[in-house]
């Protein structure tokens, strides 16, 4: 199991609506997530969720996967998949936060 460092922090996010719908479809794509998988089903979006950066890591990688596959989302201009498109860069642009804190506070060591 992955241990937070002293340098790393969790995101606070608030996922609701047609976004959280869309990610809880799938869940079961993140069986490998030490229990990531369990927060997000019984994630009810009613207060921000705290996510590590393993897991909001684990999370674009799921989307990203399902966004690729016109299984899902035989069309992009559905509002499901523009959902859970919007989620995803949300996730994104928080992991870069994250990545960019982590690497300055070691470069500071």
């Amino acid at each position: 199991m992955v241990k937070p460092g002293s340098k790393d922090r969790k995101a606070n996010i608030l996922i609701t609506g047609l976004e959280l719908d869309e990610l809880q479809r799938f869940v079961w794509m993140m069986a490998e997530s030490f229990g990531l998988g369990r927060r997000i089903a019984n994630y009810q979006g009613v207060r921000p969720i705290g996510l590590w950066r393993w897991d909001i890591e684990c999370l674009v990688d799921v989307i990203d996967s399902v966004l690729d596959d016109p299984a899902y989302y035989p069309t992009q201009d559905a509002p499901e998949y523009l959902a859970i498109k919007t989620l995803r860069d949300r996730l994104q642009a928080e992991e870069d936060v994250l990545y960019t804190e982590l690497r300055t506070n070691l470069r500071k060591r």
